[in-house]
């Protein structure tokens, strides 16, 4: 049996569905086949990911945590922008697994313990031969580190861009979503969510749970109707 993705006693979980097969990995191809192979013999020991809000990086953390797990591998997924407000000791340890993916790293620069404390982590981590993979908003060179060697040992590895998908791409995502669901979701009425629904991705993908639930109620088809008569549209 798989071991999963490590627990720390900090009420953390990881969402069943961020998996690497359902990304839509358009523009991020050579990013996502990267992560794939991370934990094989010649993988990356570090990959650091940067880009906007609701680029689908704390996704892709989580899908190489889900990959370790199918690998019989283990891992941790450490978002911080829950775990700011925890002394940094969690960081302790963590060179016994097999991969460690740290999201959100910005939110605790600046301040000079959690520095100290992921500049030691990256030194156990990379001794012990555990993979790291990190993301944050910005590329290492753009944050504000306190530590000059933790900034450093950030360029170490290899940096990625994460590309926010076009209207195009945001379509065949909602479609890839659905059709994970059980759901049929036609051109025409991804475009009408797409037009009238939110900007952020993740909200997309929250009214597709919605119309799920309405669908499978109503046992109807997904028509521009239906989904302006279920959504209040």
């Amino acid at each position: 049996m798989s071991p999963g993705p490590a627990q720390l006693p900090l009420g953390v979980s990881i969402r069943d569905d961020a998996t690497f097969d359902n990304y839509l990995a358009h523009g991020n191809a050579s990013l996502v086949e990267t992560l794939r192979r991370q934990l094989d013999a010649d993988g990356e020991p570090l990959l650091f990911l940067w880009g906007g809000e609701d680029v689908g990086r704390s996704h892709l953390l989580q899908a190489a945590c889900h990959e370790a797990s199918s690998r019989d591998r283990r891992s941790l997924y450490l978002p911080l922008a829950e775990l700011w407000h925890f002394p940094p000791h969690i960081l302790e340890g963590l060179e016994q697994l097999d991969l460690v993916a740290i999201d959100d790293l910005e939110r605790v620069l600046g301040r000079r313990r959690w520095e100290e404390s992921l500049f030691h982590c990256f030194n156990r981590l990379r001794e012990a031969g555990t993979r790291l993979v990190i993301s944050a908003d910005a590329s290492p060179r753009q944050l504000a580190f306190q530590l000059p060697d933790l900034a450093s040992r950030m360029s170490w590895g290899m940096t990625f861009h994460v590309q926010r998908l076009d209207d195009e791409g945001r379509a065949q995502a909602l479609k890839l979503r659905a059709g994970v669901r059980g759901m049929q979701l036609p051109d025409d009425v991804a475009r009408y969510i797409l037009h009238r629904g939110p900007r952020r991705l993740s909200a997309l993908f929250d009214v597709l749970e919605t119309l799920d639930s309405a669908s499978l109620s109503a046992q109807r088809k997904l028509t521009i109707p239906f989904v302006k008569q279920a959504l209040g549209w």
